[in-house]
């Protein structure tokens, strides 16, 4: 098949393209490289260096007849979506809708879409939280992604465009970009393995759901098969808190950092953590990854790695 994956150059959709160029597909990347790194691009991918709301996208298309979109550009920093919620509605809106209406206009036949669990629940109601759990988004960034549902529901319904959402827990692994606002554990690793002691926000008791990259990769390839329009968690059942994310990197790492505590961030979630029920149950998923080994891997790759 031709696939387009956006953000091909970036953390997830960089390890989706190695793992549908190895299955013998044809993968074509799409990415303005704002956040992408060259050495990420598979070699065998046809790369455009290209924004997603760029009106030229649709050459691309006729060019290459698509059978796919596999769509991970994306702005995806919460507080930075808080800071500049109209930057967030151009790319993570408009960007997503430029591409579905050249997806219907060139009859590609099914759309898989990088959405977001934590960020569209909110607090949860109750523990794991499963696809049927109210979406209340806080930020804009959530709202956004939850919009792009709403428009792919809509493109189904008027033009029958077949699609899949994914709402990821929180993704980490080998790739992932450590210089920004958001990836804790990447965040963390950089800072230690550079002898910097990172900070942790408020009592450091606050969880997440972290799930490793090859899983979620793992899901992004079975999405290829499944051809009834669906929404589903890419996440683990798990909570981990961030103190004990902090000892595991600092324990991998070889270093001593004691933990160091700030203010809490405004706002901020308090626990998050998703079902995979709904995958494991219709295309057989699990997470592979525990998280112990997930951080293990992941602190000998960016020890090996250095940017």
């Amino acid at each position: 098949m031709n696939i387009l994956v956006t953000g091909g150059a970036g953390f997830i959709g960089s390890n989706i393209t190695d793992a549908y160029i190895k299955l013998g597909h044809n993968v074509f990347i799409i990415d303005n490289m704002s956040t992408g790194v060259n050495e990420y691009i598979n070699p065998k991918a046809k790369f455009y260096e290209l924004d997603i709301c760029d009106e030229n996208i649709g050459e691309i298309f006729r060019e290459h007849k698509i059978d796919i979109i596999n769509h991970h550009a994306a702005q995806i920093d919460l507080r930075k979506s808080v800071d500049n919620p109209k930057f967030d509605i151009t790319v993570n809106v408009i960007g997503s809708v430029n591409l579905l209406q050249n997806a219907v206009k060139h009859g590609v036949k099914k759309f898989i879409f990088a959405s977001t669990g934590g960020a569209i629940y909110g607090e949860h109601d109750y523990f794991p939280a499963d696809e049927n759990h109210p979406t209340r988004p806080y930020a804009p960034y959530g709202i956004n992604k939850l919009s792009v549902e709403k428009y792919l529901f809509y493109f189904n319904h008027v033009f029958g465009l077949d699609y899949i959402v994914f709402r990821y827990a929180n993704v980490y692994g080998p790739r992932q970009n450590p210089h920004g606002e958001c990836g804790v554990i990447a965040i963390f690793t950089d800072k230690i393995l550079k002898n910097s002691e990172p900070l942790i926000n408020g009592d450091g008791l606050q969880t997440r759901d972290y799930v490793f990259v090859e899983d979620v990769v793992n899901a992004n390839v079975l999405a290829l098969g499944k051809t009834t329009p669906t929404i589903y968690n890419v996440g683990t059942t798990k909570e981990t808190d961030v103190n004990y994310i902090f000892q595991r990197i600092n324990k991998f790492a070889g270093t001593t950092f004691e933990e160091k505590h700030g203010p809490a961030k405004k706002g901020e979630q308090r626990r998050s953590v998703l079902s995979y029920e709904k995958l494991s149950s219709e295309l057989g998923w699990k997470p592979k990854t525990d998280i112990e080994t997930g951080l293990k891997v992941t602190t000998e790759y960016f020890k090996n790695n250095k940017r």
